[in-house]
């Protein structure tokens, strides 16, 4: 028995080695047109076109500088202000609106509750560019167009639906017995669900944070059908602009602020990492 020990050993540790080689692999697949990308950054249009390799012969920063600055009498400051504007209002309106309906949805017994709940699954099918036209003319008509809030106020009721099921999902794999108990002590359905729900929510509320910041900030389609004005831009139509300013494009300056409009969402991710993965995966195995 002794003896077969180290050669059990011995194919445990290869066995460990193989599978973290295929992961080191697969990261760097991954990684690289990330990696390509920053290195690009430092490059001239030739180099850009002509070198396969990520790591730049120079590291000369005038790329970002140029690219900061664009082509307009904006500097990207003004248009990453506006995207977080945007962001960090929709991020706040979805968080409240999605906890109160999932809430309700996963805790209350009402008339009809499952058929609402299936036709709202049923609206996570339905593609976006379906809804377009008639919420443009609504807007239109509330004279809301080339503002912020044809991008916000719909989030304020709860029209991401996939926050939440996700949110439905973490809530039924909750216990009740704190609920119970609270209930015994006095607490009504709303003292409820601020003291004992959303403290249980948490890393499922993390999540929705991270996913609407990302989309929000790299959403394209919304902020170019209802925004007119430059000053009005946020970064995703700015980086846009920037390419069909000039007749022959810089690309090293578009790609450097390409890299920074990547940094908030990175920060972000990282910074709530722990929670969003917990999230994540709580909400995708309950029943």
């Amino acid at each position: 028995m002794s003896a077969s020990t180290p050669a059990l050993g011995y194919a445990e540790r290869s066995r460990l080695l193989l599978r973290y080689t295929a992961l080191l692999a697969v990261a760097v697949l991954m990684l690289y047109p990330l990696l390509w990308l920053v290195g690009a950054s430092f490059k001239t249009n030739a180099q850009i076109f002509t070198e396969v390799g990520f790591w730049p012969s120079q590291f000369d920063f005038s790329s970002y500088a140029k690219g900061w600055k664009t082509s307009t009498e904006y500097t990207f400051a003004t248009y990453f202000l506006n995207s977080f504007l945007i962001t960090v209002p929709r991020i706040a309106v979805t968080v409240v609106s999605c906890v109160l309906v999932a809430y309700a949805f996963a805790r209350f017994e009402f008339w009809g509750r499952k058929l609402l709940f299936s036709i709202m699954v049923g609206t996570m099918m339905l593609p976006l560019i379906v809804l377009r036209l008639p919420q443009y003319l609504v807007f239109r008509e509330l004279g809301w167009l080339d503002t912020y809030l044809p991008l916000i106020v719909p989030s304020a009721f709860a029209t991401d639906t996939f926050f939440v099921f996700m949110l439905v999902q973490f809530l039924r794999g909750i216990p009740r017995d704190m609920e119970e108990a609270a209930l015994i002590d006095g607490c009504n359905a709303l003292q409820l669900l601020w003291h004992i729900i959303v403290p249980l929510l948490k890393p499922a509320i993390v999540s929705v944070v991270v996913f609407q910041f990302i989309w929000t900030m790299n959403d394209f389609m919304g902020p170019l059908i209802y925004l007119s004005s430059v000053e009005n831009y946020p970064v995703s139509l700015a980086l846009k602009m920037s390419i069909g300013a000039t007749e022959e494009v810089e690309w090293a300056n578009v790609i450097a602020i390409s890299v920074v409009a990547l940094i908030p969402s990175v920060v972000v991710f990282f910074l709530a990492q722990k929670h969003f993965i917990e999230g994540a995966a709580s909400s995708g195995i309950k029943g």
